[in-house]
Formats: C-alpha cells, structure tokens, sequence
C-alpha cells in the first residue's frame, strides 16, 4: 500500500469509528444519517450536503406518499342495500362486492352501516429501478474520465418496510349519502448501512436502524350519489385527511389535506365497470388520481376484481446521478444522486376477490402490483381483510 492509500485508509476508518452505530432516532433523522456522507473527498463539501439533503427529501416524500396519502379501501365495497316500499323491506341492490381501491356510484342504503379490517405489508425494494436492498446503491463516487468504475466510492444500503393495519367504517344517511372514516396503524422499520470502498477496500461508514408504531393520518369521507338509474350512477365524494401521524418519522403528512372525486359506474347482472378522477390539495403537495376497475360476479358469494390507479404529484419523484469535474483532482469528475426533476408517478394493477363467507360477512384479498419503475417501489403487496355489514331500516 502507497503512503498516500495508507493516509486516505486511515482517515475512512477515523471516520467510520467516529459515524459509529445509531440508534433511537426518528426514522426521518436514520435517512438523513445513512444517505449524508463525507468518507469521498469530492472537494466540495456545500455540494455534497445539498446533493445529499435532496435524496435524503427525495426518499423521505416517496415513502410518505405510499403510506401517509396511501390509497384506502373504499367505504362501499361490500353489500349494497336499497329499501322497496311495495316490499317493506332492503333488497340486495347489484350482485358484485364493487372493487377495492376503486369507489363506485351507489351508496349503503340508509341506515346501513359496515366496520372493517385491512391488513397490507410493504418491503420497498427499488429506488428508480436502482436496488435499495442489497447495498449497490451508490450515492457519491470519484472516477477518472477514462476509466470505466469509480476508484473511490460510497455505497447505501436501505431495507424499509412497512406492515399497515386499516380500521375503517361506513354509514348510509338516507338513500343516496354515505360517511365513513378509515384509521391506518403503521409500523415502520428502516434499517441500513453506507460503506466506502477505495481501491477495492472495503470500509463501513455507517449502519443506523429505526422503528416507528403510530397512527397514520385518520381520513373522513362523505360521498352522495348524483344520478341512478338502471344501473348506472354518478357521485361526488370529498375527502379530509387529519395530521394525526407523526410526520418526523413519516407516519403523517403533518398538514390537514382535502381530495374532490367525481365518481362513475355501471352496474350489469355480472358485470360492473368503474371510474374515478380526483384531485388533492393540501398535505404533502397537489395530486391527480385517474382509476378504473372492473368486478365480475362469479357467483352471488364471489366477486373477481381487476383495478389499475395512478397517482401524479407535483413532487420530485426520482433520482439521477450527475457528474461534476473536480475541483482539485486532475482528470477526476465526482458523481452525486440528485433528484431528477421528474412529477412522483405511481401506477398499479391490483387483482383480488371477496368472497362472502357467511350472512354479511365479506373476505377481501388482492395484491397490488407496480407498473413503474420510478420512485420509490415495493414489489407485489399483498391486502387482506374482511368487511361485515349491519342492515338498516
């Protein structure tokens, strides 16, 4: 080993006894620790910061908008009820369960009122298609122009999971109104390293761990139905969404924030389609939603459901590396991970099923399935739940 590599061995391993472990922090604070790192001389310490501070904002907004302004169960998804004078009595109004995510036109029925659970475990595995968990990440490097691999180069490792228990309610007021209200639970682990490797020498700069248990923010819905009429509907709902997580470890957006949908169906003997446009305000920032699903009747106990959402926000939703010429290294340009300018795009395919398994109960099973690589992403993520109904009248 050269003196020079003893010397710059020496400071990366001063560095790493000095970064020791973490532990006890808020999540948001674990990210900031893990992604900001100065083990790569780049001779920019300002543009180092600013680039990590950004990729650290990047990751921590990604991970609020799946789980703080992450999409519910709708409030109407099991049985719909409506009350026949000539009968006296609530007669089962369309054969399909309706969809998961997805809202359709018709409400409860008045008086009829439905409690549920939903549970859905999320392992975020890719940041822009870039692997968050198996440390190839690399977040700042030193390269010279004519060679292909960084000689010098700082690398993360991120495992972020997310395990979310939803309560949630619903209740028909008169024939065309429903309110309903949903309580996420989440428990948050994040868990990581940042390692430097000069020369091929491996160091490790950092290791840091955080978990959070806490409400997400609680959402309030209310929706009335417009128009119906042999089967066809349309409906408006508007949404408020409390802060009552807490936004230092990422559980809420820490700001109140309203969503207007106009809402649309066709309910068939054994088939339904329906279609969703919203828009957000308030919270985490300004979003578009745009949703369709379609619910086949197998049997008057089995419902298929097939649902693709997407979701625009005026965020940064990616990230990208950017090369600089160094300022003091002949022939050396130094690469950062910095946001990328994009619109947070979130696109997803959700297949399941609900099934009535006896009286009014309703078992519910789906998986939601990416269909873009950019920002933060999870693969497959399994929902599971059940949803029991009280009549009315």
């Amino acid at each position: 080993m050269t003196t020079s590599s003893a010397a710059r061995a020496a400071i990366v391993v001063s560095l790493a006894l000095w970064a020791g472990p973490a532990s006890g922090q808020t999540v948001s604070d674990v990210l900031d620790f893990l992604v900001t790192g100065h083990s790569v001389a780049t001779g920019s310490v300002e543009r180092d910061a600013a680039a990590a501070a950004a990729t650290s904002l990047t990751i921590s907004r990604a991970l609020l908008a799946n789980l703080a302004t992450l999409p519910v169960t709708t409030s109407s998804g099991g049985f719909i009820y409506k009350f026949h004078p000539e009968l006296g009595t609530v007669q089962r109004a369309t054969p399909s369960f309706g969809p998961f995510f997805v809202e359709r036109a018709a409400a409860p029925g008045h008086g009829t009122g439905s409690i549920g659970l939903t549970l859905q475990s999320w392992r975020f595995s890719a940041l822009d298609g870039r692997n968050l968990r198996d440390g190839s990440l690399e977040t700042t490097a030193n390269q010279f122009v004519d060679e292909q691999a960084p000689f010098d180069v700082d690398r993360l490792r991120l495992a972020i999971d997310a395990n979310v228990a939803t309560l949630h309610g619903s209740l028909g007021i008169g024939d065309r109104t429903e309110i309903s209200a949903a309580l996420p639970l989440i428990v948050l682990s994040v868990d990581g390293s940042r390692v430097n490797a000069y020369r091929g020498q491996i160091f490790t700069q950092a290791e840091a761990s955080s978990t959070a248990v806490g409400l997400a923010d609680l959402v309030l819905r209310t929706k009335y139905t417009l128009f119906e009429e042999e089967g066809a509907g349309v409906a408006a709902a508007v949404e408020a969404r409390l802060p009552t997580g807490r936004q230092e470890d990422l559980l809420g957006t820490g700001a109140m924030s309203w969503k207007l949908s106009a809402i649309g169906s066709l309910e068939g003997q054994t088939l339904s389609s329906h279609i969703n446009a919203a828009f957000g305000f308030g919270g985490l920032a300004r979003d578009v939603t745009l949703a369709g699903a379609v619910a086949a009747s197998a049997s008057t106990r089995l419902t298929v459901t097939g649902e693709i959402v997407g979701r625009w926000m005026n965020l940064p939703g990616g990230i990208a590396t950017a090369a600089a010429i160094h300022p003091t290294l002949r022939d050396v340009r130094t690469l950062r991970l910095v946001p990328d300018g994009s619109m947070m795009t979130m696109i997803s395919a959700a297949p399941g099923v609900k099934w009535n398994v006896s009286d009014t109960w309703v078992l519910v099973a789906n998986a939601a399935i990416p269909l873009t690589r950019a920002g933060l992403t999870a693969g497959i993520t399994p929902f599971i739940g059940f949803d029991y109904t009280n009549l009315g009248r």
